[in-house]
């Protein structure tokens, strides 16, 4: 089954839903996924350290090890095209000196820049507590999931964040670290079964305040 791409923005805000039940008959192929996971990976992230990690659950296998810590979602473990947990590294300054050595050879940064500002960040990171750099992730993890669901919608695909599962589980049953890898959220995604339903927000001018 083929699915429609949406290139309209405001119809892919506007007809996001949280879908609970998909069409099992919908796979999405490991290309699209990594297509999907690349263009959420667009988010910005503090100093562009790209903290989020991804585990995409698609086999029968893996659904069969996450239905036990899933208890309450099992509808989407079974008939989404995959369940993707999103974690944040709590070791992601590793890979600082790739990354911005990247960006030189891009030649978005010049070499220059690239030596103070991996020299400042490094500094920083050995003052950061625990913490302070769970928080930060946790952010940058929380940017990169919604924008990986509105990525996922304008593939013509339909998502829902899971919180509910037993996230000091999870690293442990798929063999990660989970000492390193910090648990954020599951996504699920596929083609809804039916039409997800509509919700209402409160009005802006509840929620806004003026400076």
């Amino acid at each position: 089954m083929n699915t429609t791409k949406v290139n309209d923005f405001n119809e892919i805000i506007t007809g996001r839903r949280s879908v609970r039940s998909y069409d099992p008959t919908v796979k999405i192929s490991k290309e699209e996924m990594k297509e999907i996971l690349t263009e959420a990976s667009l988010a910005p992230s503090s100093v562009n350290l790209q903290p989020w990690r991804y585990l995409v659950i698609d086999s029968p296998e893996g659904k069969e090890k996450l239905a036990p810590i899933a208890k309450f979602n099992q509808s989407q473990v079974e008939t989404s095209s995959a369940v993707i947990a999103v974690f944040a590294d709590m070791k992601s300054d590793a890979y600082l000196d790739e990354i911005y050595s990247k960006a030189v050879e891009k030649g978005v940064m010049p070499e220059d820049v690239k030596e103070q500002q991996t020299t400042a960040i490094s500094g920083y990171f050995k003052t950061m507590s625990y913490d302070q750099l769970k928080e930060m992730n946790l952010i940058d993890s929380g940017l990169v999931s919604m924008q990986l669901m509105l990525v996922a919608r304008a593939h013509g695909y339909d998502t829902n964040p899971i919180g509910g599962y037993e996230k000091d589980k999870i690293a442990d049953t798929f063999g990660m670290d989970k000492e390193r890898y910090y648990p954020v959220m599951l996504i699920s995604i596929g083609k809804a079964a039916n039409p997800g339903y509509s919700s209402v927000r409160l009005d802006v001018d509840q929620i806004t305040e003026w400076a």
